[in-house]
């Protein structure tokens, strides 16, 4: 009987040996050391029962058997806990590296926004004011090009998550290289605390439409934040309290503090948002607020509605499209851009290559004329084709008007065209 147990250990010792190293599940992983686990107690009850046993001629001794296996263990390249990650060898940390590689060309039909090559249409030219401008031009570009990394560690309490992601749009002026990296996200997130840098909590990512335009539909918050942020969810019931301290920028005392309610449901998803910040110049001081809802509705399998509204007061970050906030030189006091923005959408999936997306962007001034801007809508209409896996090509039109408080106008017709690799 003992001989018969030795014959067959040895023999699920060699077929594993003989495997070549291959990716992995984690199960798959598991499975491996619990057999080389079985193996090494088989041959302790072999040495204790049968110490005189001897393996038969030609073959491989007890302990390079063993050596191979563990070999193999070590260098199997093994799936992570994360979808396309793998684990780093040692450890039980996911690793998942990610991006693309994406080129845009834009045309402009009519009105050309300087100071950036996406739609601009806070300083897009007026008709009045800007007769002699540049009508129209063509810009190709790969600034929107990016890569990250994300990692996950389990812990007795939860997995400890990791993000840093780059790419190479870096905001300044008009007339300097944009080309250089920018760091979009960097954060850790563990028990429902995050620390680092990621999308403010005012932002409402989930309810804002897809678009080959990268700055996206204007009315909408838009920013990245410092932040130290904790989330508390009930998975069941479908709902999520958030509460942050975020980077207020700008030299201010106080951090903003945003609080967030979101739930979800069969047919779609809710959520609220609060706002309250501080800005300051030099000594002068004024504290604002700003409050945001948004949601979306599954109309059908293939079709999803989403809209979001937000009332911001000083806060350009927290309001694509405002002024935010400037000294009044007559007064010396702060001044607030009273901003109202609203999003609408549209998403269709026409099959699984082809989708199509309407975003329609508004941004109204409330606040004092000297901010010039009353007005601003922004009119997105695009499609997206994924010939094969991992690659997407993609068309846009856009029109966009501003209108000034003094009655001046300046409009914006653009062709956008996209083709992006992703990994």
């Amino acid at each position: 009987m003992q001989h018969k147990t030795l014959i067959a250990a040895a023999a699920a010792a060699l077929v594993a040996a003989a495997m070549p190293a291959q990716a992995q599940s984690a199960k798959e992983f598991e499975e491996l050391r619990a057999e080389l686990k079985a193996l090494r107690a088989e041959l302790e009850q072999l040495k204790k029962g049968a110490a005189t046993a001897k393996a038969p001629a030609g073959q491989a001794s007890w302990g390079d058997r063993i050596e191979q296996l563990e070999i193999k263990a070590k260098d199997a390249v093994v799936g992570g806990d994360i979808g396309g990650s793998f684990r780093l060898p040692g450890s039980e940390t996911s690793l998942r590296v990610y991006g693309h590689a994406e080129a845009q060309m834009i045309h402009d039909l009519k009105g050309t926004a300087p100071g950036d090559n996406f739609t601009n249409m806070m300083e897009q030219p007026l008709n009045g004011r800007d007769a002699g401008f540049a009508k129209g031009k063509t810009k190709l570009t790969a600034q929107s090009s990016r890569f990250g990394f994300e990692s996950s560690t389990p812990t007795p309490l939860g997995t400890f998550n990791t993000k840093v992601e780059a790419d190479f749009y870096a905001y300044c002026g008009s007339e300097c290289n944009r080309n250089r990296l920018r760091l979009r996200h960097a954060y850790g997130e563990y028990a429902g605390f995050l620390i680092g840098q990621t999308w403010s909590t005012f932002m409402d990512l989930d309810d804002l439409p897809e678009t080959v335009d990268f700055n996206g539909p204007i009315g909408s918050p838009f920013s990245r934040r410092m932040m130290i942020r904790y989330t508390y969810g009930d998975p069941k019931a479908g709902i999520k309290y958030t509460v942050a301290l975020e980077d207020p920028e700008d030299g201010a005392r106080m951090p903003n503090l945003v609080a967030r309610y979101d739930h979800s449901f069969t047919w779609g998803a809710i959520n609220v948002r609060g706002l309250w910040h501080e800005k300051r110049v030099g000594t002068v001081s004024k504290r604002g607020t700003g409050f945001g809802i948004g949601g979306s509705w599954k109309l059908t399998g293939d079709d999803l509605l989403m809209f979001q509204w937000a009332r911001v007061n000083g806060d350009y970050d927290m309001m694509y499209g405002s002024w935010g906030y400037m000294v009044d030189d007559a007064t010396g006091k702060l001044v607030f851009d009273k901003n109202d923005g609203l999003v609408l959408g549209w998403a269709h999936t026409f099959n699984g290559q082809l989708r199509g997306n309407v975003a329609l962007g508004m941004n109204r001034s409330k606040g004092d004329q000297i901010f010039d801007n009353k007005r601003l809508s922004q009119l997105h209409v695009g499609l997206i084709y994924s010939p094969i896996k991992n690659i997407e090509l993609g068309a846009e039109y856009i029109h966009g008007v501003r209108k000034t408080f003094d009655g001046d106008k300046g409009t914006m017709s653009r062709l956008d065209f996209m083709g992006r690799y992703s990994f």
